[in-house]
């Protein structure tokens, strides 16, 4: 029965990490994070040696969500071009979602100045197949240089994620319209 404790009271504490730390940022305090939850400082301390360790641990969480979101299925059929286009649709329409505030792995990146903090490596995995996936799709679809078109491709999704997570921007068709330059230019069929 402990053992469903504590799952239970990791579940929480994640679940709620993942939406504070999204929607508020990481400067989120202990106090706030363990009322979110339901949990106790001394829970938390159980199973976290600190709140770095469960923000990391609450990126880990979302990374695979995060992947299908953008839709990286190795097993998709539709062309390289169409794959990477699609990306930029899926981020245009969460864009448009009330409660969006960008990507959770950018956000993190900007606000977390230590490169040493456990969840930088968690968010740079992510963002790092984000880049991978434009790549692999690139080289597919026959770029001229693969690596740089996944490079500009990334910056672009992160620009624009950042620009609509902080309200000052809307992608309504901005983000394919330029990825379509880019694999134009690329020479991505």
């Amino acid at each position: 029965m402990a053992s469903t404790d504590k799952t239970s009271t990791r579940d929480r504490l994640l679940d709620a990490a993942m939406e504070l730390f999204y929607r508020d940022g990481v400067s989120i305090g202990v106090e706030a994070l363990c009322r979110a939850a339901g949990v106790s400082k001394r829970s938390m301390y159980q199973l976290y040696a600190s709140k770095d360790e469960v923000l990391a641990a609450s990126l880990e969480r979302r990374a695979p969500e995060y992947a299908r979101q953008l839709d990286l299925d190795p097993d998709d059929t539709r062309p390289p071009r169409a794959r990477i286009l699609h990306i930029f649709e899926l981020l245009e329409q969460a864009s448009t979602k009330d409660d969006y505030c960008g990507c959770p792995f950018l956000s993190a990146l900007v606000e977390l100045k230590d490169p040493g903090h456990p969840a930088r490596a968690v968010a740079l995995r992510a963002k790092g197949a984000l880049t991978e996936a434009f790549r692999v799709e690139a080289e597919r679809g026959g770029a001229h240089d693969p690596q740089l078109l996944a490079r500009q491709l990334t910056l672009v999704f992160d620009g624009a994620s950042a620009r609509a997570g902080a309200r000052a921007e809307t992608l309504a068709g901005l983000t394919t319209t330029t990825a379509t330059a880019l694999l134009d230019a690329a020479g991505v069929a």
